[in-house]
């Protein structure tokens, strides 16, 4: 009994951040220092218009529209690419050079030493969701499920449409045996990336256990 109370409590920041809104606002692009150029308003030449640069945020916007009109797989692995190449740039120089050595130590096994290095990234970088995500993982592998869910939570909070994180609940509260909580972690990450086979085989396998049960 204790330990489903401490479980629905290590649920609740990433259950609240599945229901959370996933669009995302676009930020309006920096401005330009330096001096303002003279304008001659007698000569009037016949320039072409040039559209004002994409800011970060409207370009991750417009990948997320391309993931989920996909029409295969295929064409959807390579949107997502482009999205996960964003995601893991912080941009703080030592935060990313302290995540490359963190994703070494997760291929090498060296599980305690991934989760001190994504310590630092974190506190580096509280605002970044894959090194959140990141600790998860690590902290996943070295057998803690229930902080892995917390940090999973604190990842979606902050990009709310970072699928990885949400397959990665799914897998856990499947692990845990609450199949009905990892069928809304999978379903989510379906309507975020609609292509994504390994949740569309793991929806398909629940379903029946889950959708038939609360018939």
């Amino acid at each position: 009994m204790r330990f489903a109370r401490f479980l629905r409590f290590a649920l609740a920041p990433a259950l609240l951040a599945l229901a959370a809104p996933s669009a995302g606002w676009a930020q309006p692009a920096p401005l330009r220092d330096g001096p303002v150029p003279s304008i001659d308003l007698d000569d009037k030449p016949n320039l072409p218009e040039v559209p004002a640069p994409r800011s970060p945020a409207a370009t991750l916007d417009r990948l997320f529209e391309r993931l989920g009109a996909a029409k295969s797989p295929e064409e959807a692995k390579g949107i997502a690419n482009l999205i996960q190449r964003r995601w893991a740039r912080s941009g703080s120089d030592t935060a990313d050079l302290l995540m490359s050595r963190a994703q070494q130590a997760l291929k090498a096994q060296e599980l305690p030493l991934a989760v001190e290095l994504l310590d630092r990234v974190i506190s580096l970088e509280p605002g970044w969701a894959e090194g959140w995500n990141q600790r998860a993982n690590a902290l996943f592998l070295l057998g803690d499920p229930i902080r892995s869910m917390l940090d999973i939570g604190e990842a979606l909070k902050r990009e709310p449409r970072h699928f990885g994180a949400m397959m990665g609940l799914g897998s856990i509260l499947r692990q845990q045996g609450d199949d009905k909580r990892a069928m809304v972690a999978y379903r989510q990450a379906l309507a975020i990336y609609p292509e994504l086979e390994a949740v569309k085989e793991a929806v398909e396998a629940l379903k029946i256990e889950v959708d038939g049960r609360d018939a």
